[in-house]
């Protein structure tokens, strides 16, 4: 950011702080010319100079000359912490909250400012302290609970997470119930990783009982299903994806074919695919039910189902795997033609992204159940979209 624009950011917030907390002395100032105290021109030349630890030390020297300039350290320390400079922001707010005759809701405010600081300079530990401090006070609650929230996702602390987000839901109105599931994911997949099999059955009934659509629930517990042998079972978990939402019944696919494979009943996967494919037509469908068609059938039987797909549903995806159907019964020039398309529908599908945050649209090819870019739970999914040929 240029000195220009820092000065104005500056200027600005003394302003504010002017404007708000002294009526009376701006009307004598106004008599006097609003002549600005000579140290903050002081302070405004060390910023001007690229000299900010000297800046900061004249307003903390002003502040312990008059108090009443409280308004304008706050609105420096925020400027400090957006910058990127926490550690001068601390040492604001530090100094603001070690003054005994700092009015109370001053005090508050600088409390939760500093707790802000640590936050942005991860002091995590230090920065929990303080917002569990001031849960307590109704101005600060939500926030407090909110970056809480963070910090403890931060830290995976699942536990804690929870219980959080119960209490956020509680103060806002709001659900969090979405979140929440995620959590009892998370915990359940940390299990998983122990051999825990049972506490991490123990979580997942939890996810159901916070949101019962919980996609990410069902696909756990399926693979843990499969890891005791139990296909039956895990079929059940995968085929309930199809009912929380049909878009994420891609990520099931595969699975189910295996378990399905295992239990030696392929005819029923086909049977139950294709009907699938009436209600929902999807890509990874289709993929399964071409490979299954070409052990059987051969691959030109494949390719004429893959044709019929991609004449009602064209897209680049369905057209790479006709394609790759056909080259291996093609020769001659129809074969260069043919890895031609290929190459190119290579290329296409290599730059386009496989999920999409419908929040902030955050995209990419592997599925994240916490967008990294806007960090909300729930909100990235499947393109099938993009399939389809414009």
């Amino acid at each position: 950011m240029s000195s220009s624009i820092w000065l104005l950011l500056v200027l600005a917030g003394f302003s504010s702080a002017w404007y708000l907390g002294y009526h009376t002395r701006l009307k004598r100032f106004a008599a006097e010319k609003l002549n600005l105290p000579r140290d903050y021109l002081v302070g405004l030349n060390y910023l001007l100079n690229e000299e900010p630890d000297k800046a900061v030390d004249v307003f903390i020297k002003m502040l312990e000359v008059d108090s009443n300039t409280v308004e304008t350290h706050l609105a420096v320390g925020k400027l400090f912490r957006r910058r990127g400079e926490v550690d001068r922001a601390i040492r604001i707010h530090q100094n603001l909250i070690a003054r005994p005759q700092l009015d109370k809701a001053y005090r508050e405010q600088s409390l939760f400012e500093l707790g802000q600081d640590y936050l942005s300079a991860g002091f995590l530990d230090r920065a929990e302290r303080i917002f569990l401090e001031i849960l307590g006070i109704k101005e600060y609650s939500v926030p407090a609970l909110r970056a809480l929230l963070d910090i403890y996702q931060q830290e995976k602390d699942w536990e804690n997470a929870i219980q959080i987000a119960k209490k956020l839901a509680i103060a806002t109105k709001k659900t969090t119930k979405y979140m929440i599931a995620h959590y009892y994911c998370e915990l359940a997949d940390a299990a998983f990783m122990k051999g825990q099999n049972e506490q991490a059955n123990y979580y997942l009934q939890q996810a159901f009982d916070s949101d019962e659509n919980c996609v990410r629930a069902s696909l756990t517990l399926a693979k843990t299903h499969i890891h005791k042998g139990d296909h039956k079972s895990a079929i059940h978990s995968l085929k309930r994806v199809k009912a929380q939402n049909p878009d994420f019944f891609s990520e099931a696919v595969d699975s189910l074919a295996l378990c399905y494979e295992a239990l030696n009943e392929e005819d029923k996967l086909i049977k139950y695919l294709m009907q699938l494919l009436q209600e929902h037509p999807r890509i990874p469908v289709v993929l399964i039910l071409s490979e299954r068609i070409r052990r059987w059938k051969g691959d030109k039987v494949a390719a004429d189902f893959v044709a019929d797909y991609i004449r009602r549903y064209p897209s680049v995806q369905g057209l790479h795997l006709f394609i790759n159907l056909y080259l291996s019964n093609t020769e001659g020039r129809a074969r260069e033609d043919l890895l031609i398309l290929h190459n190119l529908t290579t290329k296409l599908l290599a730059e386009k992204p496989n999920y999409q945050c419908v929040s902030c649209g955050f995209s990419g090819k592997t599925l994240h159940w916490h967008c990294p870019g806007c960090k909300q739970w729930n909100s990235v999914q499947p393109i099938h979209s993009l399939e389809v040929l414009q």
